[in-house]
């Protein structure tokens, strides 16, 4: 199986062409972008394609980062990659990016535990823990710090992610930490998305709302005829 696989969850903008039957990668792209994903993305693509020598109609499925992340990056690489399985008549994956984090870890820390945890601002994390045999127990969830901090004291857990420093720093204790990163390596997602093999249509992990909201200015007034007719809303005659 040739697999196309997908990242935008994070400030990278990241393609590559993995044969599933090889257990190699035969191309890849990498932009560090931060944002402007939707600008780059094909191009991304297609550059990946040519470095492996496969054409579109080579694929068998297409993988893609599916969040916690950006909500711009994960819309355009779900999106994406949706419209890819689709046109192509071939299925998409989803992959976490706390899975794919996790998975790194347990690559270089075999046989033990993770909590992979992402700073999300306002004293929250997004977070997940696996198992030794990287099975998820827990998550992906919205967890405070301390309640994070207390998950991997419990487990000796190898920490993955953006937080991991900040959890072990909170802890006062030494930890095995494997990746810092908002995401893993491209081909890890591959990897990942070949093992899982097709199931339902990827879709956006988004664990809490967008942060923009309307302005007050653009907030229409409710008007009278919105009110509710009832005893309560009607007008005295």
């Amino acid at each position: 199986m040739k697999l196309l696989a997908i990242d935008c969850a994070a400030n990278l903008c990241a393609a590559c062409v993995y044969d599933a039957g090889a257990g190699i990668e035969l191309g890849r792209q990498v932009l560090d972008l931060g944002k402007g994903h939707a600008e780059h993305l094909m191009a991304v693509i297609e550059a990946a394609l040519k470095a492996g020598g496969i054409e579109y109609r080579d694929l068998d499925a297409v993988a893609v980062s599916i969040g916690p992340g950006s909500f711009t990056g994960l819309r355009v690489g779900v999106s994406t990659a949706r419209g890819l399985a689709l046109a192509l008549k071939i299925p998409g994956i989803g992959v976490t990016t706390l899975e794919a984090l996790a998975a790194e870890a347990a690559n270089a820390f075999p046989g033990r535990s993770v909590l992979a945890a992402l700073d999300a601002g306002r004293d929250e994390l997004h977070a997940a823990f696996f198992d030794e045999a990287l099975g998820l127990t827990y998550g992906p969830a919205v967890v405070t710090p301390s309640e994070a901090t207390e998950m991997a004291v419990k487990a000796s857990a190898v920490l993955a992610g953006t937080a991991a420093p900040q959890i072990a720093a909170a802890a006062g204790d030494s930890f095995d930490v494997g990746p810092i990163a908002a995401t893993a390596d491209i081909a890890t997602y591959a990897r990942l998305a070949a093992v899982k093999g097709p199931g339902e249509r990827p879709k956006p992990l988004y664990l809490r709302a967008a942060d923009a909201k309307p302005q007050a200015g653009f907030i229409l007034p409710r008007q009278e005829h919105d009110r509710p007719v009832g005893d309560a809303g009607r007008k005295e005659s």
